[in-house]
């Protein structure tokens, strides 16, 4: 019998079982079936253990998910295994000696207890079940640790880790999940090589770029919630982790490693393992600052420099003549600010071609650089090219996913029916981007923890609403927007006691701006910049009306 729990999630099940005495009832589980019908466990088999004597002594021929029971007697009962859990759509029983009912089967979703209030929708279902499906994910990933996929691993990678934190954190509130994890980072690291997960799973080939989820995760709760006591407790051992760094790459360039994880055309570990560095030394320069430490500042900021004129010199300066994804490329030297400022437009021109010259014109991206082409795009260009490949059904891209029927996100552009995770955090980094461009919301280095912030809502020509919700420290964030008739469009906003909204609306000089904060209209002569669409609110609702002038 083969039972469908309608979409893939972690967890378990409970299901009503009976037969003879001694019965071996045996559950398979997989995120996938064949044209056939039956069960494809392929892409949930650990270790890709699919065949005899490739696991080892002691490993079966295939080690893909199953459970087994065996019945002590004739009465009905129900069973769960209650140390187990498994990532599966699917789920195959053999040994039953009647057709179980469906209401005799229950799956059970099992994730970390993480608040959520924040929320994110759109008039575009396709964007929605994008969303849907990035969450999904995000949850089948968190238990205990975050995962990079729940079924053939359970293992905490940091290069995971570092694509996606600040997705999960637009999600969830991941504060508390968070400093959980850089403890786990603290017990798992060694004193003179990389590991790739934490806690230590044995793992050790991805390199710098996986373990800088150490330093960088401190960052993203800095950040976001403004968390400097675990810079304070952890100051010295971040010194220490970057002197291991500077020992196990003495010249600055990283050449070892994991790079651009299932990008769709090779990407050299020297361009993003050394950026990751150079964000290491950025980042240390701000805690120092942070720790009173100015010798400690100015050491990091020399640093930074250094990896700045490395990287720079290396792939940015002279031309490569190597396969390389350029989409991966320019949009690291962008988002990583390696181009001088005089030729920036070349590295956009740049990156504009390469999305150009991609499949459809879609992203060939990776598991860093698919973070960084949605930011540099968005941030250089227009948000509008990035929401008309997003909200796309064609290959490759998240619409693809979601129109070959996925219900959580795929670790592969490409369909994978027998290697790769269906259910794999790493693209909905997608996820943050809507939070940041659509919604707008998005925090101040300058300010953390939302003390002031910057709301810049994008309102794309075929996207005719936003719902938009984040829980910062200072209490809920608001930021809707709605199309009305002809040009017109209200934003609906709600800041925070105690916080600073700095506001940044697309204004045409022949639109007019009205602004109401609780339910009262506000002069304009009161609000400095309000024409210009550029201008800064305090704690309070408003509603702003933007329409076409006379």
């Amino acid at each position: 019998y083969l039972v469908d729990m309608g979409e893939i999630f972690t967890g378990t099940y409970k299901i009503k079982i009976s037969g003879n005495k001694g019965d071996t009832i045996t559950f398979r589980f997989g995120e996938r079936i064949y044209e056939n019908g039956s069960l494809n466990t392929m892409t949930t088999v650990i270790g890709q253990i699919k065949q005899k004597g490739v696991g080892g002594a002691g490993a079966p021929d295939i080690a893909w998910q199953t459970d087994s029971y065996i019945l002590g007697d004739e009465q009905e009962t129900w069973f769960s295994p209650p140390f187990t859990y498994h990532v599966f759509r699917y789920m195959e029983i053999t040994g039953l000696e009647a057709r179980p009912e469906i209401e005799d089967i229950r799956g059970l979703f099992i994730h970390s207890n993480i608040p959520s209030n924040n929320s994110f929708s759109c008039s575009s279902e396709l964007l929605n079940s994008i969303q849907e499906a990035s969450e999904r994910t995000f949850r089948a990933n968190l238990v205990s640790v975050q995962s990079d996929c729940a079924a053939r691993e359970k293992f905490g990678y940091g290069g995971d880790l570092i694509a996606t934190g600040e997705s999960f954190i637009c999600n969830f509130d991941m504060q508390a999940f968070y400093r959980k994890t850089i403890y786990d980072w603290v017990d798992a690291m060694k004193d003179s090589s990389f590991v790739d997960t934490a806690p230590f799973a044995g793992v050790e080939y991805c390199g710098l770029s996986w373990e800088s989820a150490y330093l960088i995760t401190q960052y993203y709760l800095y950040l976001y919630y403004n968390d400097t006591e675990i810079i304070e407790e952890l100051y010295e051992l971040n010194k220490e982790w970057m002197e291991k760094v500077a020992r196990i790459h003495p010249e600055g360039i990283v050449d070892e490693g994991l790079s651009d994880h299932e990008s769709l055309e090779p990407v050299p570990v020297q361009l993003t393992g050394t950026s990751h560095y150079l964000q290491c030394a950025r980042i240390m320069s701000v805690f120092a600052s942070i720790m009173g430490d100015t010798a400690g500042k100015e050491k990091y900021e020399e640093l930074a420099d250094h990896l700045k004129s490395i990287i720079k010199a290396e792939f940015w300066d002279q031309a490569i003549k190597e396969e390389i994804n350029r989409q991966t490329l320019f949009s690291t030297l962008l988002y990583h600010g390696i181009v001088p400022a005089a030729e920036t437009n070349s590295a956009i021109d740049s990156l504009l071609q390469a999305v150009k010259n991609g499949p459809s014109g879609h992203f060939t991206t990776g598991i860093f650089g698919t973070k960084y082409i949605l930011e540099t795009l968005s941030e250089y260009t227009s948000p509008e090219l990035v929401f008309d490949i997003v909200n796309s059904p064609v290959f490759p891209g998240w619409g693809f996913m979601i129109d070959r029927g996925a219900t959580t996100i795929w670790e592969t552009w490409k369909e994978s029916d027998n290697t790769y995770s269906n259910c794999h955090p790493m693209f909905g980094t997608v996820t943050e981007w809507y939070y940041r461009w659509l919604g707008g919301i998005r925090p101040d280095p300058a300010f953390p923890g939302f003390k002031e912030f910057i709301l810049a809502p994008a309102t794309p020509e075929s996207l005719e609403y936003v719902n938009c919700a984040y829980h910062s420290p200072f209490g809920q964030i608001v930021s809707n927007w709605r199309k009305e008739g002809e040009g017109k469009i209200l934003y609906e906003i709600k800041i925070p006691k105690g916080s600073t909204a700095r506001i940044s609306l697309d204004l045409n000089h022949y639109q007019k701006i009205e602004i109401q904060r609780n339910q009262k209209t506000v002069r304009p002569e009161k609000i400095i910049g309000l024409q210009s669409g550029k201008f800064r609110l305090n704690a309070g609702d408003y509603l702003i009306i933007v329409s076409p002038g006379q």
